[in-house]
């Protein structure tokens, strides 16, 4: 079987080799270096045709690739913790028969899917296992933009593939949508988006009309690290009353400053990544920044990770912007509230209680 998976593959990758030679391109190994840049048309979300009885189904996933599911599929891989954590929240873990590497990091699924841990790992991104991914016979694969040569492949073993790029928050809910759509959990789905609306508008409305503190909100690699205006964080910090100090970084990747830069901004609190290197008390006791007012002020904070990283787009992103309401505004937002909530959405959707982990 291995060996005929390897012939399967190998001959997937020369035909596509063949027809890019024929078009006068070459078409790059399988590797994150070799991917092409995303264009718009490559995150526009989801399109379906649905004929009747649901399947089969023709989806535009979020490269712009229409891909048909003639029935529902019942075995599925995951390559994205993204995904697989999307894939819990709409009660599709008994489908999955093999996710990203390193699952045992993930708190998420130790909580709430414990099973997950000890499934057939497909790799990285940067080292994907094409080979073990089709060993596992999967009837849809989900995974990340940057894998779009390996989805071709797979493709030409017969596979379905969705690639899926959740970089901010319309483009996680798009990927939402569009693995709702081709699983048949439309109504699970649209109970998760829900949720978040309502807490977004909630923000929304409690918060109207109070002062917006500015927050400097620190990377994982080091505290010189920031996010600007154009990505997921500084969604978060805005919807949680606050002001991004480097909203004027118009960069869509984390950005490298200096301590005078962050001087000049001088934040009223830092935030530290959930997964940051560094602690909370090695930034207040950081010399270089006892005039800063956040540092003067004590008011400097690590986002919470015991279950998933809220500064990051995941499902759950949205009880980030929560807990750092709570942080800027704990009159108007209580902790008690916060807690309420937090525990509501992982009750309802990943079938533990927060607030007891």
């Amino acid at each position: 079987m291995k060996k005929l998976l390897s012939l399967l593959l190998c001959l997937a990758m020369v035909l596509s080799l063949t027809a890019c030679g024929q078009s006068g391109e070459t078409q790059p190994a399988v590797s994150e270096t070799a991917i092409p840049e995303t264009t718009t048309s490559e995150t526009s979300a989801p399109e379906t045709t649905i004929p009747a009885g649901h399947y089969p189904i023709t989806v535009t996933d979020q490269a712009g690739r229409e891909v048909t599911i003639e029935q529902a599929p019942e075995r599925l891989v995951s390559g994205y913790y993204i995904s697989t954590s999307a894939l819990i929240a709409l009660d599709l873990e008994d489908r999955l028969v093999g996710i990203e590497a390193k699952a045992d990091k993930r708190a998420i699924y130790r909580l709430s899917a414990p099973e997950l841990i000890d499934l057939p790992n497909v790799g990285t991104a940067k080292e994907f296992d094409l080979e073990g991914c089709a060993a596992l016979e999967p009837d849809l694969v989900i995974l990340p933009l940057k894998l779009k040569n390996a989805a071709e492949t797979l493709e030409g073993l017969g596979m379905d593939v969705l690639l899926v790029n959740p970089e901010n928050q319309e483009l996680l809910e798009g990927m939402i949508s569009l693995i709702a759509a081709a699983t048949d959990t439309e109504d699970r789905a649209q109970t998760l988006l829900d949720f978040t609306a309502a807490q977004e508008a909630m923000l929304t409305r409690t918060l109207s009309g109070l002062e917006t503190p500015s927050v400097y909100l620190a990377g994982n690699s080091g505290l010189l690290t920031t996010a600007g205006d154009a990505m997921y964080q500084s969604d978060m910090i805005r919807l949680a009353g606050g002001v991004n100090t480097a909203a004027e970084i118009t960069d869509t990747y984390w950005v490298e400053i200096s301590y005078e830069e962050l001087l000049s901004w001088n934040p009223e609190y830092i935030l530290l990544a959930s997964d940051a290197g560094y602690t909370v008390e090695d930034v207040l006791a950081d010399p270089n920044l006892a005039d800063c007012a956040a540092v003067k002020g004590g008011r400097v904070y690590q986002m919470p990770g015991k279950a998933e990283a809220w500064d990051s787009p995941v499902p759950g992103g949205i009880l980030g912007a929560l807990w750092l309401a709570n942080v800027l505004h704990p009159d108007a937002f209580p902790e008690a509230d916060c807690i309420a909530l937090t525990d509501e959405y992982y009750e309802t959707f990943y079938g533990f209680t927060y607030s007891e982990n």
